[in-house]
């Protein structure tokens, strides 16, 4: 992480009401580029609902989030959904893959939606499958591959359009230790290279262990949570 750079998403005293239960209670949140944040917390803590808001997938009751000085919650459905094609990456529990796609057009998919020539867009996207360590299984479909090679796909879909932030929604909630702390070293080690920052939403103490810094969400607040050295 560089220490010069301003916060790159910040969020602050979000609220989010689903019928008579509050999902967040005056959250707030802050991300620099470059820095993994883990944000922990019970089921039905709030912290998946807290993910949506920063992504601009929901928008907050009340509360603001700023993104590069952007109000995300003053933006139209329209800015926000450009936004997370242009800027976002996203990475869920598990993979949400195309099944009729191979796993080379999968990770494609993203710069063929932005425009990008079908060859080009291969051509990173192989790229990307290497650095995952699963180029090998390129025209493979999602059925025909495991669920950690699965993940890993799911990484590099993320990041083949260079993001600013990626969103992490329990990425190894599927997967056993060994797969789970595979794909952890690989997204973590890939975003520190390309700068991107690392929003992981999840409940497990070695998982969250790969974040420089951790947010706990309880009852809709939010605290953060220095490492010890």
């Amino acid at each position: 992480m560089n220490a010069d750079n301003g916060p790159l998403l910040v969020a602050t005293d979000l609220r989010k009401v689903y019928g008579p239960t509050p999902a967040l209670d005056g959250a707030d949140f802050t991300i620099r580029a470059g820095e993994v944040v883990a944000v922990m917390g019970p089921s039905g803590s709030g912290k998946s609902t807290l993910l949506h808001c920063l992504a601009g997938i929901v928008r907050a009751d009340s509360g603001a989030v700023r993104y590069r000085g952007r109000d995300l919650t003053a933006m139209s459905d329209g800015e926000r959904s450009a936004l997370r094609r242009s800027d976002f990456g996203f990475v869920f529990q598990f993979g949400q893959l195309v099944p009729e796609l191979t796993c080379l057009e999968n990770v494609a998919m993203p710069l063929r939606l932005g425009g990008l020539r079908r060859r080009e867009a291969e051509e990173r996207a192989a790229g990307w499958l290497g650095r995952l360590e699963v180029a090998d299984i390129a025209d493979k479909r999602p059925g025909e591959v495991s669920g950690g090679q699965g993940q890993r796909v799911a990484v590099a879909r993320a990041l083949v359009g260079q993001p600013r932030v990626v969103f992490a929604d329990e990425p190894t909630g599927a997967l056993d230790s060994l797969n789970g702390e595979r794909v952890m070293r690989l997204l973590t080690d890939a975003a520190h290279d390309t700068g991107a920052a690392v929003v992981l939403v999840t409940h497990e103490a070695r998982v969250a262990a790969y974040s420089d810094r951790e947010v706990v969400v309880r009852d809709g607040k939010s605290r953060d949570m220095e490492r010890m050295s």
